[in-house]
């Protein structure tokens, strides 16, 4: 079924080199890890087939599955609605995970709170009107200087830059792997059957043998 990504790969005939293989035709029938499914483009490009989400603390795929879809074993289309492959890179640290990183990384706690770089605080007119923009990174001393419109008058905000910690740097960017995208359940179907399509073999090659199993090359053959 669908639903169990893992059950869908189909299988491959490997060749045996334990000290079991014997004979140059034993196979070891395996799961095929190379055969990865994804999203069809048309669903991955249009934006109206996802809502966002924003994971909540220490949530795994699963538990966002489960509360999305009602169904813990969807976690991979959790991963594949955001193309996500390496979750210790591409999923938000749990809290423990996070300490231990940046202590990690650092060294030491008093380092969390030396500047690692300073960005802009947002700069309007008196019209509302956004003159820079908040976040942008800039220098200790960056300045802006403008002109009102309504009074032509000339005014300069010095600086406009405020100090991002170590940990805050580092909390901003764990905290963006949380906003992420998840695939509307109205089209769990869809993507099941694209699947289950994915996932089988095609007659044609010589390596077919049935439409969930096909054989490797046996490279001890031909030496």
């Amino acid at each position: 079924m669908a639903k169990q990504y893992f059950r869908n790969l189909p299988d491959i005939d490997y060749v045996n080199r334990t000290k079991d293989g014997q004979f140059i035709s034993n196979y070891t029938q395996v799961k095929n890890f190379f055969k990865r499914g994804k999203l069809r483009e048309d669903i991955f490009q249009d934006l109206t087939t996802f809502q966002k989400y924003d994971i909540k603390g220490d949530d795994r795929p699963d538990n966002v599955a489960n509360e999305v879809y009602g169904d813990a074993r969807l976690d991979w289309v959790v991963l594949l609605s955001n193309n996500i492959v390496n979750l210790n890179n591409e999923w938000p640290l749990t809290q423990r995970s996070f300490e231990t990183y940046i202590l990690d990384k650092y060294g030491s706690q008093e380092k969390l709170h030396e500047i690692h770089h300073y960005e802009s605080n947002e700069v309007k007119d008196t019209q509302g009107v956004v003159l820079f923009p908040r976040g942008v990174k800039v220098s200790v001393a960056q300045s802006i200087s403008y002109h009102e419109h309504m009074t032509d008058e000339s005014k300069t905000v010095n600086p406009i830059s405020r100090a991002i910690t170590n940990l805050q740097y580092e909390e901003d960017v764990n905290n963006k792997k949380r906003r992420i995208f998840l695939l509307k359940p109205m089209y769990l179907n869809v993507v099941y059957d694209d699947i289950e399509e994915m996932m089988t073999y095609k007659k044609g090659s010589t390596q077919y043998v049935s439409e969930t199993l096909k054989r490797a090359d046996n490279a001890r053959l031909f030496t």
